[in-house]
């Protein structure tokens, strides 16, 4: 499983995070220290390991807890819920009651209404759909296994959420199941349950039916 794969790096300030790892979620372990010890040119530190930029929007609803960067011309809404551990990149939405831990959100990734994102990466212009959740803890603790283009990954980690690919659109609703991967492009119905993956440019209307996009 390729970064590439999933990931335009042009579009995030953690490129070089990813880029150490041989997967995607490993990067998620160092969040915090790589957060810490980078260099914040145009933002304002706003509390103790917070930096936001000083042209990003704010309400003063919010809850933002450390470590975390918000990037330039994002916006974070009414009562979202910044738990800490979160890497959120240029014109990126928040939404209204959201709640984060734990993330990577590349550049223009929106969340925008009642979503919940826990230890999981974002792809450029990546959309989830009101009431879209990422599980991120399977129901008997156990170890989260990924599984993408025939391999079955053991993460050694209890906590793994969603790896979502540039332009994929979850929709509203939607549970994605510990450690699902949805490829670039790909598009999630309404109101389903993901386990595993979905492949790059494929619709996901429901378990077994998944169908290539039209061009």
């Amino acid at each position: 499983m390729h970064l590439k794969e999933l990931f335009d790096l042009s579009h995030t300030g953690a490129a070089a995070l990813l880029l150490a790892h041989a997967y995607p979620w490993q990067a998620l372990a160092e969040l915090d220290e790589f957060i810490l010890k980078g260099e914040r040119s145009g933002y304002e530190q706003c509390g103790e390991g917070i930096w936001i930029h000083k042209t990003a929007k704010v309400a003063p609803t919010a809850c933002i807890n450390g470590p975390c960067v918000i990037g330039a011309w994002s916006e974070v809404r009414h009562c979202a819920f910044i738990r800490g551990r979160a890497f959120i990149g240029e014109g990126c939405v928040i939404g209204n009651s959201s709640e984060l831990k734990n993330v990577i959100l590349f550049d223009g990734v929106q969340v925008p209404h009642y979503n919940y994102v826990g230890d999981s990466i974002l792809g450029y212009r990546a959309h989830m759909g009101a009431g879209a959740i990422t599980s991120n803890v399977k129901s008997d603790k156990s170890p989260v296994v990924v599984h993408w283009g025939g391999e079955c990954i053991a993460t050694g980690m209890k906590k793994v959420g969603a790896m979502i690919g540039d332009h994929a659109e979850i929709g509203c609703g939607c549970v994605l199941n510990p450690g699902t991967v949805v490829g670039r492009g790909a598009v999630v119905y309404p109101l389903c349950s993901v386990r595993g993956e979905v492949a790059e440019n494929c619709i996901y209307k429901g378990e077994g039916k998944v169908v290539l996009k039209r061009k």
